[in-house]
């Protein structure tokens, strides 16, 4: 399923710290690796606190040596340089897609909390204008000598063939890390059902409670379900419904079991579109806690296991 890598660094240890992630999956998945930098055509004197690179020779020559650092880690990797065209982002999609990439993995350069909701990130950008999954790393200082691991995996469901787009990703990820996966269903409490039927609910907890409480349990016969089919692909699977606000209890769930990457479906809304559509996906990479692939959701949906939508995104 992922087949070859692409991996956009802009020359800061920022960006860099996406490479020990891509250079443990690509050995993991044996798949090549394109390190990607993009010409802005108004591009800054300085990008994360580093010179920023301004000209094909300085990228060519920053790549070669980012390529160097991959390929002395058994990894075949190759540089390319191209300019911008309508934005950084859309360039990165239209390389990816151009080069037959089918995992882009980077760091988040946006602010968390609501100024990153509202301007979105460079990730959720390329997810929006193409069709290639994501894998969004925290930032981190440490660049080249950052450190990723994937020994378990969590994937977030809500009983709709939507949500299970990100099921065949994680799968794959899952057999070629043999990492266990962790499927998870949120089932709201009386007090943190949202909107109108949050209202309606608080009218007539006592009724409320029960409802919530038969959700649980077809949650629980779900997940089984699916967990099945994943174990039956060899892969190691657990299932938990938990209960509370879905963003955060994801969260608390992930660092309670100690997962490394969670994954996720997303229509690919960033900005203003996700902060209206209450998107989980875009909170729960805005935290920025945790790796988070992100799954395009494919439209129509097929009926097969690869197609589908976010849960609740």
């Amino acid at each position: 399923m992922f087949r070859r890598l692409l991996v956009p660094l802009d020359g800061s240890r920022l960006a860099e710290s996406a490479l020990p992630a891509a250079a443990e999956l690509a050995r993991r998945l044996e798949a090549p690796v394109t390190l990607l930098h993009v010409l802005e055509v108004s591009a800054p004197a300085t990008v994360h606190g580093h010179p920023h690179l301004r000209t094909e020779e300085q990228a060519r020559a920053y790549l070669q040596d980012a390529a160097g650092w991959m390929a002395a880690r058994g990894v075949r990797v190759e540089g390319a340089v191209c300019p911008e065209v309508e934005g950084v982002a859309a360039t990165i999609a239209r390389h990816a897609e151009a080069s037959g990439a089918d995992l882009v993995v980077m760091t988040s350069h946006g602010q968390g909390g609501l100024r990153g909701l509202l301007y979105g990130r460079v990730a959720q950008q390329v997810l929006q204008r193409g069709k290639v999954p994501v894998l969004l790393l925290p930032p981190s200082d440490h660049g080249r000598q950052a450190v990723f691991t994937c020994r378990r995996l969590m994937v977030p469901l809500d009983g709709s063939e939507a949500s299970e787009t990100a099921v065949n990703p994680a799968t794959h990820i899952g057999l070629a890390c043999r990492a266990e996966l962790l499927f998870v269903w949120v089932v709201p409490t009386v007090q943190t059902i949202p909107g109108e039927r949050g209202a309606a609910a608080k009218l007539m907890p006592t009724a409320a409670a029960a409802l919530l409480d038969v959700e649980a349990t077809e949650a629980c016969r779900y997940l089984e379900q699916v967990a099945s089919r994943v174990r039956a692909a060899g892969v190691a699977a657990r299932t938990a419904v938990e209960r509370g606000e879905p963003v955060q209890t994801l969260l608390e769930t992930a660092a309670r079991q100690g997962v490394d990457l969670i994954v996720m479906a997303t229509h690919g809304r960033s900005g203003v579109s996700a902060l209206w559509a209450g998107s989980v996906t875009s909170r729960v990479v805005a935290a920025g806690q945790r790796p988070v692939l992100l799954v395009r959701v494919s439209l129509p949906h097929t009926g097969q296991l690869e197609a589908g939508a976010d849960p609740s995104v």
